[in-house]
């Protein structure tokens, strides 16, 4: 077995029995490609490298042979190798990945100009419709040369998706390889969320007991960032509000942050909701603010009594606010016998189009069981990890 073999689909089975081909051209940036091909291979790709003559002096192609298990295809032969991965054949590859993408690359798809055999394989598919990811990385005076802004545009103007670089000092460097991963799954994904904005609001709140104290909570943040990525791989238009939270969020996924009930309350009188087509509520808030106190409560108090008043409870604004909107949100119970009950309280109090119900006992993990109760009567009963579960919720909104 070749070592990649090892690794596909240890992450995910998300490109489990999809074909990429992967096309590297001329920019130094191609030493990223080693790890860029096991990322690919770990959510359960198989990787063809096509590489430019300009790409073979800056990576070697026994690194990639040893990376994907396939031996680099450096020019075509009798074997038609443009046709045979992206032409109009029985069982064409399902993606041309050209990372990273110069702007030589860039302008010579723009203008149709094939030769190189990653742009003969760029000119191909474009005519087998064969998806096409463009991935540029070089220095920012030429990524902000108009001539080369214009051929970014004539490219997505044609169908093919770019992955804007990441802007750093004078260079446009190539982007993260979970993002280009990201855009892989959603490209090469179901897309049922397609057209869809959706918004999920989670984490965990914090509220101030004086100036240095605050009450929270145990919640990781882990359901929200799940359910932000499973959408944005099915192709959703996805905004994660998070608050406090455990969990790293994917530097892709640009999260809206914030701490406390009234920072929420802020964010929903300036946000205009009434534009999501889904809202997601799965964020732990406070039930109870504390009184305030002002400066640093002593601690040589030997006993502190905390006054709390009632949280608003925000869900009935989301639903006034969002008239429209499929509307899902959580609630979280000591043990399952009183889950349906309260479920159900929360569900027809607030007019919501479903509610999911767990118990303390996902909190922190990777794992949850689940009961989802819909406005229609229909309910479901799900056990699985927050990844597997993130789709069981989304089912609802597609």
């Amino acid at each position: 077995m070749h070592p990649a073999d090892e690794l596909r689909g240890v992450k995910s089975n998300n490109l489990s029995g999809k074909r990429i081909v992967l096309g590297v051209t001329g920019s130094i940036a191609a030493v990223e490609c080693v790890r860029l091909s096991r990322e690919l291979i770990r959510h359960g790709a198989e990787v063809i490298p096509v590489m430019t003559y300009a790409a073979t002096h800056i990576i070697h192609p026994d690194a990639l042979e040893f990376a994907t298990g396939n031996k680099p295809i450096l020019s075509l032969t009798g074997k038609v190798e443009h046709v045979s991965l992206c032409g109009k054949v029985k069982d064409p590859a399902d993606l041309l990945l050209i990372s990273p993408c110069t702007a030589n690359t860039i302008s010579k798809i723009a203008h149709g100009i094939d030769d190189t055999l990653v742009t003969t394989c760029a000119t191909t598919a474009l005519g087998s419709h064969i998806p096409i990811m463009l991935v540029p990385a070089m220095h920012l005076s030429m990524y902000d040369h108009i001539i080369i802004q214009h051929n970014i545009d004539r490219c997505k103007k044609a169908g093919i998706h770019i992955v804007d670089p990441a802007i750093r000092g004078n260079k446009a460097k190539l982007a993260a390889n979970e993002e280009i991963v990201a855009s892989v799954i959603r490209i090469l994904g179901t897309q049922d969320l397609a057209n869809k904005k959706v918004l999920v609001i989670g984490g965990a709140t914090a509220e101030s007991i004086d100036d240095v104290r605050v009450v929270t909570n145990r919640s990781s943040g882990k359901t929200a960032i799940h359910l932000a990525q499973q959408a944005f791989y099915r192709g959703g238009t996805v905004e994660l509000w998070l608050g406090q939270a455990g969990e790293q969020v994917p530097d892709y996924m640009n999260a809206v942050r914030f701490t406390s009930i009234d920072d929420l309350v802020s964010l929903l009188k300036r946000t205009a909701l009434e534009h999501y087509d889904s809202i997601i509520v799965c964020a732990a808030l406070a039930d109870y603010i504390p009184t305030r106190q002002k400066g640093k409560i002593s601690s040589s108090k030997k006993q502190l009594t905390i006054s709390c008043n009632p949280a608003p409870k925000l869900i009935s604004t989301l639903r006034k606010q969002a008239p429209h909107a499929t509307l899902i949100g959580f609630k979280v119970e000591s043990a399952p016998r009183t889950i349906e009950k309260n479920a159900m309280a929360l569900l027809k109090g607030n007019h919501l189009d479903a509610v999911v119900a767990n118990t303390i006992r996902g909190f922190g993990d990777d794992d949850n069981e689940i009961w989802i109760f819909r406005a229609t009567g229909k309910s479901t009963h799900k056990k699985g990890t927050k990844e597997q579960l993130a789709n069981d919720v989304l089912d609802i909104i597609k």
